[in-house]
This record gives C-alpha cells, structure tokens and sequence, in this order.
C-alpha cells in the first residue's frame, strides 16, 4: 500500500462486505471483499468484523470510517433512521450517525423511506450509489433503474430524490427457481443467462408486451415438458419474463421520459438489464454500481467533515 489512508469506506451488505482504505482525494490505496456481512456480523459483531479488516489492511487505529448499507438497519450495528423522501442527497448524506462507543470516528448513511401509504417503501445502500451519481441527476428529471435482488426504480429531479420503488425481481428469480415447479425444468443451479441468447430476447418480449405473466410462468415448465425446452434455456426464459415484467410495470408507473433511464449495474446484470430496455426502445446511460458507490461515500465522508472538501480523483 502506498501512500496515505485517510479514511476507511465500508459497504455492509446483507451477505457481503466491501472495505476500502482512500487517501485524502478519495483514492482507493487498499480494498477487502469478504462474506463478512450483516447476517454474520449479527453473531461476531460488527465492530470486531471491521476492526479486523481493518488491521489487515494496515489502518491506524484512529482511522475514520464511513459506512453504507444493513450495517444501518434497525437490526444491525446502530439504527441510522431513513430520511423521508423528497429529499436532497445533500441533506442525504448529511444525516449519516454516528457510531456511539468505539475507537474511532465511525459514521453511518442513513436509508431512504417513502412513507406513502400506498406505496410505502425503503431502501438502504443505494442511496449512496444515487449519491455517487450526482453528476448525473443534479438537474433535470431522471428515471434511474438500480437492478438487483430487490431492483430500484427512483425518480431524481434537480439533485432531489422525489420517489422511488421496489422491484423483487432477484429475489423471486431465486424463489422461482428453487421452490417451484419450475425447479425441476431449471435444474438445482440455474445456468447462467447470456443478454444475447434467443431465448432470453423472445421471453422478455413477450413479458414487455404483456407485463402481467402469472399465467406464462407455468409455460416454462410446460414447454421443458413439450417441447425439450433445456434447463439453460429454462433459466434464461424465467429470467427474461421476471425482467421484462419489471420493466414494463416501472415503466409504467413512472412514464417513459425524454432523457435516457441510468442503469446503475454492473457485471451479467447489468447487461441483461441493458438489452431488455434496448428491445423495449428504452435509451440507456449506464453507470458502473461499484463505482457509484465508492464515489458516494467519498461524498458522504466529505459533506460529515470526515475528508477535506474537494473532488475526488
């Protein structure tokens, strides 16, 4: 490692962790990826966990640190209360808590609740990837598509986070395909699913045509059974119906606008995300997740006074 940590950047997700040690312009010097997260840090504590990265990574023991993500949750290390939307990121990234009892400096981005009652929502982690695009939603309107276990869809007019909403598309692809019917056309590990492959085009057409696919999920196992359907292609239909259904229903409620939506993914994902708005004529500003959020909690340590003021290199 060369050069200066000035602080430690931390995304806690539910299963996995993301250490990173930055210089005083935001410079990544040293990262640590691990399956260090909420869920383990529950039984080995979240301050031992991190502590131990930490000195791995060579950090002096007054380092600060900011954190994104379930390590702010209600039931992970300290509770950062979500800020309710419309919000601007700013005042976002201002509301980060403390971390009471420890050795450090240690702050917390607090998540966003859209309380709603007929669309009540939350999110946490993907507040600071909203942040670390700044750039990109500072003005105007933009519709921003955040693909995942639990996809976002979010609303971002003028630098301000107006309205969002959830999309479980990851969580019932894994659901779907593990505790259905249609395991047995899948098979026990689903085949990884290509952007270009014919079958995921012509069952994501088909869900954009028609967002409501209750009655074409059978039709995966019907056709394993009819027509030979393989469990690659299998995998590959089931994840091009739940996309394009995704789609089409975000689209839906947020109305298609005149500037391009900004996907926020990165990796396979992100890709097959890209090609089923491309076959929905849906222009595309793709910006890289792991990027967003490092540049998000560069922002988040410099508007807490954690890091000097400047722009990030």
């Amino acid at each position: 490692m060369s050069g200066k940590a000035e602080i430690a950047a931390v995304d806690w997700g539910t299963t996995r962790l993301r250490v990173w040690l930055l210089d005083a312009a935001g410079t990544v010097l040293d990262e640590r990826r691990s399956d260090d997260g909420m869920l383990t840090a529950q039984q080995k504590g979240f301050a031992a966990i991190l502590e131990r990265h930490l000195g791995d990574m060579g950090a002096e023991r007054d380092l600060p640190v900011i954190v994104c993500g379930m390590a702010g949750a209600r039931q992970g290390w300290v509770e950062a209360p979500y800020v309710d939307v419309p919000s601007l990121l700013d005042d976002i990234l201002g509301a980060a808590v403390p971390v009471p009892g420890v050795g450090r400096n240690i702050r917390i981005v607090p998540g966003l609740a859209q309380r709603n009652p007929r669309t009540p929502d939350v999110m946490r982690g993907e507040e600071t990837q909203l942040a670390g695009i700044s750039h990109l939603v500072g003005s105007g309107s933009h519709l921003v598509c955040m693909p995942g276990t639990h996809s976002k869809w979010v609303i971002a007019e003028g630098g301000t986070i107006s309205g969002f909403g959830t999309w479980a598309t990851g969580e019932m692809f894994s659901v779907l395909a593990q505790h259905s019917i249609l395991r047995h056309s899948i098979g026990d590990r689903p085949a990884a699913v290509a952007p270009t492959g014919q079958v995921f085009r012509d069952w994501c057409q088909e869900a954009l045509f028609d967002a409501d696919i209750g009655a074409r999920l059978f039709g995966i196992r019907a056709a394993s059974l009819l027509s030979g359907l393989g469990q690659e292609d299998a995998a590959a239909a089931l994840s091009g119906l739940l996309i394009g259904a995704e789609i089409a229903s975000a689209t839906r409620r947020f109305g298609r606008r005149g500037a391009p939506v900004i996907l926020v993914g990165s990796g396979p994902l992100g890709a097959l995300y890209a090609e089923a708005m491309h076959l929905d004529g849906i222009a595309v500003e793709i910006a890289d997740a792991d990027a967003a959020v490092l540049a998000g909690l560069v922002a988040a340590a410099r508007r807490n006074g954690m890091l000097p003021e400047g722009d990030a290199q």
